[in-house]
């Protein structure tokens, strides 16, 4: 049978404000990106967020981003590798911890946002981030774009490593996501990204804004819990999953 692991970014609520609807998110997806209090999320919303996860049996994984809370982690900050490795070990301890207490344990690592566009491109802060999640633990799974410096990086430090594509994102022709800031960055249609999400798993393509054909591997799919519509995205591309007799299942299950 195929399968496929669907994480969604989560925990990105702050103090007073909520966002996402995290709760029922969990229901559809196999593994969770918690924020670790960087570009969103503080303690109190880590620790709801790891008991909602171990609850529902969805595989926790962290989300470390850099400082910046008001471009919500998506702004580039000129950081060094010295800095990618502190900001990354800091932000992972603090979620192991509050995993460790509820008796869990953290599966994986996804950068967020503009670090993991710049570890994608740059093997120096794709080292450092390597380093710092094997400085955690060597059993964590290291998630990055096909093909990118932190996959690389990641295996060349011997982490396990998982491919990530986007179900909600539309790719470019030389297989990168379209920038936010242009028009058609993002799928608008639930149908379309669960259709992409199948023929992504089932034939590892997907169509380019420029009408071509992109060969890629997909080990887990992203969904973004931060839109407005995540949980009807969510809800529609498991069950065309389902339909399409593709087992949806974390990392290594």
């Amino acid at each position: 049978m195929l399968r496929i692991d669907l994480n969604c970014d989560m925990g990105e609520g702050f103090g007073a404000y909520r966002l996402g609807r995290d709760e029922e998110l969990l229901d559809f997806v196999s593994s969770a990106n918690i924020a670790c209090g960087f570009h969103a999320g503080d303690p109190a919303t880590m620790r709801s967020t790891v008991q909602l996860c171990l609850r529902k049996g969805v595989a926790i994984g962290a989300h470390p981003g850099l400082p910046d809370l008001q471009g919500f982690g998506r702004r580039e900050i000129a950081i060094t590798p010295a800095e990618a490795y502190e900001l990354t070990l800091y932000q992972l301890g603090a979620l192991q911890a509050f995993v460790h207490a509820e008796g869990g344990r953290l599966q994986h690592v996804k950068p967020h946002g503009a670090l993991y566009h710049m570890a994608s491109k740059r093997h120096d802060l794709a080292a450092a981030i390597a380093a710092a999640t094997l400085s955690v633990s060597a059993e964590l799974t290291l998630l990055g774009p096909p093909g990118s410096e932190l996959l690389r990086e990641g295996a060349a430090a011997g982490l396990r490593t998982a491919s990530e594509a986007f179900a909600d994102r539309t790719y470019r022709r030389d297989g990168t996501l379209t920038p936010r800031d242009q028009p058609g960055a993002l799928l608008e249609s639930a149908a379309d990204a669960a259709a992409q999400v199948v023929r992504l798993v089932r034939e590892g393509k997907v169509l380019s804004q420029e009408g071509e054909d992109l060969s890629m591997r997909a080990d887990t799919i992203c969904i973004h819990g931060d839109d407005a519509h995540a949980v009807e995205f969510a809800r529609d591309i498991r069950a065309l999953l389902d339909r399409s007799g593709i087992a949806v299942r974390a990392l290594g299950q």
